[in-house]
């Protein structure tokens, strides 16, 4: 793509490249790779929590005891609320850190003329292009690999979709049916967003997977975690006509079959709105990760 970039956040440590026979040294010598935790060395202010606040974190953990809800936005798209349970949100945070930090990690996406997006981008499993829309082996920014998916994410993709044919056929449709509602989907690949409070991504398609990925309209699993984002979903590449619905943490958004070609994109995070345990016990940045597993 021809374009170098510079980020904020502590470099990564040093780190052994010369068996990496794509990397390139010269650059990433350049690259400070993103941290989405906040550095532990620095000295935080906490307030003591007011009884408003400890009464309201009471009531979000009697809810969260409830489990999980779930919603039907269209065909081929579900909204499973709250169904990534606190601990491995918090495993899910480390591990995206743990990655995000190393060769491969999180980085400013961008394109020929300049313009970056609004967010920082890891990919796991292949690498996807912003110039080029394509998924290659190495980046062109750093000729990093993308690291592997972590079997325990697959995991949780895997069961997210199977939950969602048990909540169809719970709603009166034939076993045969749901597989065609929603296809099942083994993810290969994986594109973990991070953005900061002031972060947006606009309207657009997922449709560069491979064509045969494409053409059995296979699902795209996309998992929230930290602040609350404002999702928009259409037919169209139409801000105005879209509908809007907002992703909070622990929820799974699953979009295949009929939807698998929907125009989306985050117009908003919505700031503070993460769980405490987020930043207490992972010590998250304010913001919000989203993962979006797919099948190539």
């Amino acid at each position: 793509m021809g374009f170098t970039y510079q980020q904020q956040g502590k470099p990564s440590p040093a780190r052994d490249v010369s068996s990496c026979t794509s990397a390139k040294p010269d650059l990433i010598q350049n690259v400070h790779y993103f941290d989405i935790c906040r550095d532990k060395s620095a000295p935080v202010v906490k307030l003591k929590p007011s009884l408003l606040e400890k009464n309201r974190e009471k009531r979000q953990e009697v809810e969260r005891r409830k489990g999980s809800s779930h919603r039907f936005l269209q065909t081929g798209m579900v909204l499973l609320e709250n169904h990534i349970i606190r601990s491995d949100q918090i495993k899910i945070v480390k591990k995206c850190r743990e990655l995000g930090i190393g060769l491969g990690g999180f980085y400013i996406p961008g394109y020929d003329s300049g313009s970056k997006l609004q967010l920082r981008m890891m990919c796991l499993g292949k690498n996807w292009e912003p110039q080029s829309k394509e998924y290659v082996d190495v980046r062109s920014v750093d000729g990093a690999k993308a690291p592997i998916i972590p079997e325990e994410f697959k995991k949780l993709a895997e069961e997210a979709i199977q939950y969602s044919h048990e909540l169809l056929i719970k709603e009166k449709y034939k076993i045969e049916n749901v597989k065609e509602i929603l296809p099942l989907m083994h993810p290969d690949i994986c594109i973990v967003n991070f953005y900061t409070q002031s972060g947006k991504l606009g309207l657009h398609q997922d449709r560069d997977e491979s064509p045969e990925s494409l053409h059995k309209r296979l699902p795209v699993v996309s998992f929230s975690i930290g602040d609350d984002a404002e999702f928009l979903y259409g037919d169209d590449r139409d801000v105005d006509k879209a509908k809007k619905v907002t992703l909070k943490s622990g929820d799974v958004l699953i979009f295949g079959g009929e939807s698998r070609h929907i125009f989306h994109g985050v117009s908003s995070i919505i700031p503070n709105s993460a769980p405490k345990y987020l930043s207490d016990d992972a010590n998250l940045r304010p913001g919000r990760i989203n993962l979006t597993f797919r099948q190539y």
